[in-house]
């Protein structure tokens, strides 16, 4: 007989009780008087679809497979029971970005902006610990079993230095290395417009450089303080977590602070650092309410601060920068950043048309009167037409920079329409969108 919707048979109650009453009753729970007595019971059904499921099977469709090992692009690397610093020497001589090295992987690159696999043995949790573990001190083991990741800075001397995370995962213990140049860039190493130049001169205020993970802010930053460090005589405090790249003084006092090393958290390292004497504060990153309140009140008594933030536009930059307070203190936030922004410089990397590594796309705003204005009102929408006619200023909007790149095939159009925001500035620059 089939059970109703709520799992009921069809016959009587007295037919079920009397069928009931020949089954063996379960006798009723007694207390556990012995550990041993404890027993854990897999459950033998796939909650989803209530039928009986074979352990090794519902173990294969936790490992989903996207890509068949024999499809990978793999790098051919010759090395026997190698060690970090050969996966880091490696990384430098393959001009990769970064190094993924993970329990369950083999050891991954990131190469122009792709992840592209290694031929090596895949990582198992006891070569992962024996491999890591050494490489961070007791007080950074602390942390990192306490929170599960751990920022930190590694260098092979003579090569590079590196940013590297610790982190655990599903299959165990992880870490990312990000190459750092050896070597501090220029203005005009990176390819950087002219109006760069002019930004790092601004002597107060507030400077944003912002885009996603990997979009090179650190570096951009780097090149400004080095220019700088180059131009005017200065004290110069960095707040990084962890400290990248090392200024050597040329004809800046430069003070380099570590979180975690140096200061408890940025916001507690940018109030110490109102009391240092600075000229120009670098935050590597704005991240909460207190920090981003603390900048802006330090630009308000007449010091540079510069700071990043992962957004991808000037307009987006702006809504950030006053949406991450409470709404009663929104007006007063905006007051405070049209008194003191200076520039916003957002950036992007895209792969060259070439296959020749990446090339950066930046949209810069300058601010005057007129955006002071168009903050303090909260008409944000406005700012890609404040742009726009700033071009004669060193100005740039995103979406102008990206179809200049593919006029001149810097990058190609399937590069740029991903990035794009007005598809009808494209259609009137002859792109089909």
């Amino acid at each position: 007989m089939f059970k109703n919707f709520f799992g009921m048979g069809g016959g009587s109650r007295q037919q079920q009780q009397t069928a009931e009453s020949k089954e063996p009753k379960e006798p009723k729970y007694a207390p556990i008087t012995n550990a041993s007595q404890l027993v854990v019971r897999e459950n033998p059904y796939d909650s989803k679809t209530a039928s009986p499921v074979n352990k090794k099977e519902k173990e294969k469709e936790e490992e989903p497979i996207l890509v068949k090992p024999s499809e990978r692009k793999l790098i051919e690397i010759e090395l026997e029971n190698f060690t970090i610093n050969d996966l880091l020497s490696k990384m430098v001589q393959l001009k990769a970005s970064d190094c993924h090295f993970e329990t369950g992987s083999q050891p991954i690159y990131r190469i122009n902006g792709d992840m592209v696999f290694t031929n090596l043995p895949i990582i198992t949790q006891e070569v992962a610990e024996k491999l890591l573990y050494p490489m961070i001190n007791e007080s950074q083991k602390q942390i990192y079993f306490k929170t599960g990741s751990i920022d930190f800075c590694y260098e092979i001397p003579k090569l590079a230095r590196f940013r590297a995370n610790f982190l655990r995962h599903r299959r165990g213990v992880g870490a990312v290395f990000r190459i750092i140049p050896s070597k501090i860039p220029t203005v005009e190493e990176l390819h950087l417009p002219e109006v760069i130049k002019t930004i790092a001169e601004f002597d107060k205020g507030i400077i944003l450089v912002t885009g996603p993970t990997g979009s090179g802010k650190t570096t951009t930053m780097a090149a400004i303080i080095n220019y700088i460090n180059n131009h005017r005589k200065a004290h110069i405090i960095t707040i990084e977590d962890p400290i990248e790249f090392t200024h050597t003084p040329v004809n800046c006092l430069v003070s380099h602070r570590e979180i975690r090393q140096h200061a408890k958290s940025f916001n507690t390292a940018l109030k110490a650092a109102l009391r240092e004497d600075p000229d120009v504060i670098l935050v590597g990153e704005l991240r909460d309410i207190e920090t981003i309140s603390l900048a802006l009140t330090a630009a308000q008594m007449g010091v540079l601060v510069m700071g990043t933030l992962h957004t991808n536009s000037a307009t987006k930059t702006i809504d950030r920068m006053v949406d991450v307070f409470p709404p009663k203190q929104q007006e007063q936030a905006r007051i405070q950043l049209s008194q003191t922004l200076r520039a916003i410089i957002a950036q992007q990397l895209m792969k060259r048309a070439d296959g020749k590594g990446r090339i950066a796309a930046l949209e810069i705003l300058i601010s005057d009167l007129s955006l002071a204005n168009i903050i303090r009102e909260g008409k944000t929408p406005q700012i890609p037409s404040y742009i726009t006619m700033g071009k004669s200023r060193g100005m740039q909007f995103m979406d102008n920079v990206l179809i200049d790149y593919v006029k001149k095939n810097i990058i190609k159009k399937e590069e740029a329409l991903l990035r794009m925001n007005d598809p009808k500035l494209f259609e009137r620059a002859g792109i089909k969108v």
